[in-house]
């Protein structure tokens, strides 16, 4: 239902409590009483290790469905909200080889269910929305104005109805002169989160279709080129958003009618004084798609449904199809940036994931978490996982390795440092080298939060040091407005294809 990247290479990944018991069992024969006159002993969050396919069960008391995420500048997750019982709840795991959850019961002001996290540059959390939430609050809360709720009635505008709101899990990106770009149902606003107001009014996206839960589109902050010249520290920035279906797509789903799923995308500079709407189409129909930064910049749109609605069993015609989308390439009558990959066996519709894993790989999983585990609905309960293997993992193709990173991978903004690869090749001349870093995302309902690449510059071209190794002399990014402070996954990629990522640290 919910997936996160630690900076341990584990995978957190969430069930949801009102599902019943799990068939994994709390360790040590622990239980937890979720009433009076009920008992359950068994896991609905669990740690998994992608390289061993191994899990550890861990322990969570109340129910996270429909939460959200981030990781803090420490690497410590941060989960807030849910269902119930869980929707004030602030929950914190560290990496470590046995720690577990930490429950806050009211660590939030209001309810959170179905609202969005993004990290900010001060290395707090924002908590923006919710089921009738029009408003938004910080958390870890360490100081006064942590304890306000701040009004922000452009939720309540984007609403399409108190049925269906079409504006839950609003799309957050983090501009890099530090403000937040929020998106619900079609249209966007530019906040000012430090002085809380809002000081743009973006156009509507034009089209007519909604974008946000329950009409489920997915949306990307695309790659982030940063200058050579540190004093320019305010790279373009656009925001990439993708399928979704009309407005009362899911009102007519429930009355049997499945609605087909919009092929629509639209680019925005949200950085530019005039911004306007770049539409572009997919190849395919796709609703509740989720969209990944690989680590070459390209678009994985992966997941989802033709017709319909999210929801359970109110979508139809899972896409299996994933598709890859290169923003960069130009456009010809002959050429398009959407590229069909090849098939999975798997529908992955409602509260399917899929999160970039350091070696490149992107895990899939998960898929209409039915109450009971219900093994016989149109679209069953699907408890397994799989990895899709982007193009860069041709048999034909030699990736670069990072083999080591001077003075370290504990870096500072601006910081000037040192990263040396090798590269198995038979030209003398080397390709095309570039560097990114790619932050963790929390995955959940087609959007994964915090999700951000940048493309570092370079203060000299790659020089050879040996055969086949190299050195580049890389700048890490120069603001935290930039780059949160944090956790990264740092790789070079070499005419296209990416290395294996490294772990950095910016303080």
């Amino acid at each position: 239902m919910h997936m996160q990247l630690l900076p341990n290479d584990k995978i957190i990944t969430f069930d949801r409590k009102g599902s019943g018991p799990s068939n994994i069992s709390l360790p040590r024969g622990k239980c937890v009483v979720d009433s009076k006159t009920t008992t359950d002993c068994s896991s609905h969050s669990v740690e998994f290790d992608p390289s061993r396919r191994s899990l550890r069960p861990l322990t969570i008391t109340t129910d996270t469905w429909c939460s959200a995420g981030a990781l803090l500048p420490d690497g410590v997750l941060i989960q807030s909200g849910g269902f119930g019982l869980g929707e004030r709840v602030v929950r914190s795991l560290t990496p470590c080889a046995d720690c577990d959850w930490v429950e806050q019961k009211n660590g939030l002001i209001t309810s959170r269910w179905y609202a969005s996290n993004q990290i900010l540059p001060n290395g707090k959390i924002i908590v923006v929305g919710g089921l009738n939430q029009f408003n938004y609050e910080f958390i870890p809360k360490t100081s006064t104005s942590d304890q306000k709720l701040y009004q922000l009635p452009f939720l309540e505008e984007t609403r399409y109805s108190p049925f269906v709101p079409n504006n839950l899990y609003p799309f957050l990106h983090l501009t890099p002169d530090g403000k937040l770009f929020i998106f619900a149902n079609d249209r966007a606003i530019l906040l000012d989160h430090v002085n809380n107001r809002v000081v743009k009014n973006y156009p509507a996206m034009p089209g007519g279709v909604s974008r946000n839960y329950p009409s489920t589109g997915s949306s990307v902050l695309l790659p982030l080129i940063l200058s050579s010249n540190l004093n320019d520290n305010r790279p373009e920035a656009e925001v990439f958003i993708c399928g979704g279906t009309v407005p009362d797509s899911n009102q007519k789903a429930n009355a049997g009618v499945f609605v087909p799923a919009s092929k629509s995308c639209g680019r925005l500079v949200i950085t530019a004084n005039n911004p306007s709407w770049k539409m572009e189409q997919m190849p395919l129909n796709r609703l509740m798609g989720d969209m990944i930064l690989l680590p070459t910049g390209d678009v994985l749109i992966i997941n989802g449904a033709a017709k319909g609605s999210a929801g359970w069993n109110v979508g139809r015609e899972p896409v299996l199809n994933p598709v890859l989308y290169r923003p960069n390439l130009p456009v010809t009558a002959k050429t398009s940036r959407f590229e069909i990959m090849s098939p999975s066996p798997i529908p992955r519709v409602y509260h399917s994931t899929a999160h970039l894993l350091s070696d490149g790989r992107v895990l899939v999983g998960g898929s209409n978490p039915n109450s009971n585990y219900n093994f016989t609905a149109v679209y069953p309960t699907e408890l397994s996982v799989e990895a899709f293997y982007p193009p860069y993992f041709s048999p034909n193709v030699s990736r670069p390795l990072i083999s080591k990173i001077n003075p370290g991978t504990n870096l500072e903004h601006m910081q000037k440092f040192s990263m040396h690869f090798h590269i198995h090749q038979w030209h003398e001349e080397l390709g095309k080298i570039h560097v990114t870093m790619v932050a963790p995302s929390f995955t959940s309902h087609s959007y994964s939060m915090n999700q951000r690449l940048l493309v570092l510059s370079l203060d000299s071209e790659a020089r050879k040091v040996g055969f086949s190794n190299y050195v580049v002399d890389v700048h890490a990014p120069a603001t935290a407005t930039l780059a949160p402070p944090g956790y990264y996954q740092l790789f070079v990629v070499h005419e296209g294809v990416p290395s294996k990522g490294t772990w950095v640290h910016i303080k």
